[in-house]
């Protein structure tokens, strides 16, 4: 029954189903009398006459000739028909506005599908700045975002609903966006004045409302991919409500996410409360069947440590067999890892999950600007060294690159590090002999 309203009037379809039926008479026809089909002697014998009468004479080969034309004149039709078919189906799905060609936006579609399935570990803007320049590249990837935030908007409405933190949800959320600029405006705005919704973003009630009527934040999140045009998927590292807490060299504690920047002391250790947090069983399948697992870039103890602390995470990732890249941030960070080499924030991953979760470590040899380095020591930031040997003695492939793009900022510029990860990807993926295969992915000898 579904199949006849195909056929309910105003539907533009019966005319082009029509056109097409007859295309396809027509080839029918023509192949006929190319190859002398003898059920068809009256239409033969027709063609005669009209020769016959025409040059007083007769040959085969107008037969042929005339199956030809019957031929390409079907064929133009079933075309003609189809292309129709094909665009009045395509334009009724298609957002009203878009500008693009019907075969730009296919062949865009095709493209993205056929990249490589990569999963990305972490939270903050980081993880929102890699998401943004990752999905023009391919559509397979999967977020796995922490859900330790407990403070601003996100703390707030943890503490007011009983919800897991919707803030670094969102921001990955609209960074894989596919809509137009106004909606991820909408979606970023934050509210003024002293009001109860003073602080808040639009994103975060959203997703808040949406985790009340459907049940759960995973739910909220897959609905409002429909809603946001999402390329890929966003998943929490667990639907439970948890805290992280630091404890600092000197054996203080520190409770909560917000506070441990702040700590007055270096970080020896972070954990989760609960201990024992059951992972969103959709995530560990991502990082199961994933051609790549991209850990950061992103704040190293509180948006990338949080998700590797939820049960089942890191033992995933040692089993897998995906290319496993931690990207080191460009700067330290004030509280986290103020004086961190390389190698520090590679050993503070293995002393808290064990080895086996890293196989490669991607950094920035690029040089930022000499006044964007003076902002920076203002608030005692400073580049990462590139500290080799350690490295290379922890068994950890080292990828150096100038990550900074032509701004020559303090931060990743998305396109250049997404294109990196690209190029490793498919390096790997090679024949390649190793000692050829390390120089092209920039391994320190």
């Amino acid at each position: 029954m579904h199949l006849m309203k195909w056929l309910y009037p105003g539907m533009g379809f019966k005319r082009w189903l029509f056109v097409f039926a007859l295309g396809t008479l027509l080839v029918g026809l023509g192949a006929a009398l190319i190859f002398n089909y003898k059920y068809i002697d009256s239409i033969e014998e027709a063609i005669f006459r009209f020769v016959y009468t025409w040059q007083g004479s007769y040959d085969y080969g107008f037969t042929v000739v005339a199956g030809v034309l019957a031929s390409l004149v079907g064929s133009v039709l079933m075309l003609v028909a189809t292309r129709h078919v094909i665009r009045s189906v395509i334009t009724a799905l298609m957002p009203e506005g878009t500008s693009a060609r019907l075969v730009d936006l296919v062949y865009e579609k095709t493209r993205l599908s056929r990249g490589p399935t990569v999963t990305v570990i972490g939270g903050g803007h980081g993880l929102s700045v890699l998401l943004r320049g990752i999905k023009e590249l391919t559509s397979n990837v999967t977020a796995v975002v922490t859900v330790a935030d407990d403070g601003g908007s996100s703390g707030r409405l943890r503490e007011e609903l009983g919800i897991i933190p919707p803030g670094d949800l969102r921001n990955c959320h609209v960074a894989r966006t596919d809509t137009e600029p106004l909606m991820e405006k909408l979606f970023q705005h934050r509210f003024e004045g002293s009001s109860d919704l003073a602080g808040h973003s639009f994103g975060n009630l959203f997703l808040a409302a949406m985790a009340e009527v459907t049940g759960d934040m995973e739910t909220a999140l897959r609905e409002s991919s429909k809603v946001l045009a999402v390329k890929g998927r966003v998943l929490p590292a667990s639907k439970e409500s948890v805290r992280l807490d630091a404890i600092l060299e000197d054996g203080t504690v520190v409770e909560g996410e917000s506070r441990i920047p702040e700590a007055p002391g270096r970080i020896r250790r972070v954990r989760l409360f609960p201990q024992n947090v059951a992972p969103v069983p959709s995530a560990l399948e991502a990082i199961r069947t994933a051609d790549a697992i991209i850990l950061g870039p992103g704040s190293l103890y509180t948006s990338i440590m949080p998700n590797l602390l939820v049960s089942g995470v890191a033992e995933e990732l040692r089993k897998s067999n995906a290319l496993k890249i931690y990207i080191c941030n460009v700067m330290t960070q004030p509280g986290e890892t103020l004086g961190y080499t390389v190698s520090d924030h590679l050993k503070a991953l293995v002393d808290h999950v064990g080895k086996g979760v890293i196989d490669y470590v991607l950094v920035n040899n690029g040089v930022p600007k000499k006044d964007v380095l003076k902002r920076y020591e203002k608030v005692q930031a400073y580049p990462v060294e590139i500290d080799r040997k350690k490295i290379q003695r922890m068994g950890i492939i080292l990828i150096e690159a100038d990550l900074l793009g032509v701004e020559k900022g303090a931060v990743h510029d998305t396109d250049t590090l997404c294109n990196e990860i690209i190029r490793i990807s498919g390096l790997l993926k090679t024949n390649i002999a190793p000692e050829v295969l390390s120089g092209y992915l920039g391994r320190a000898k």
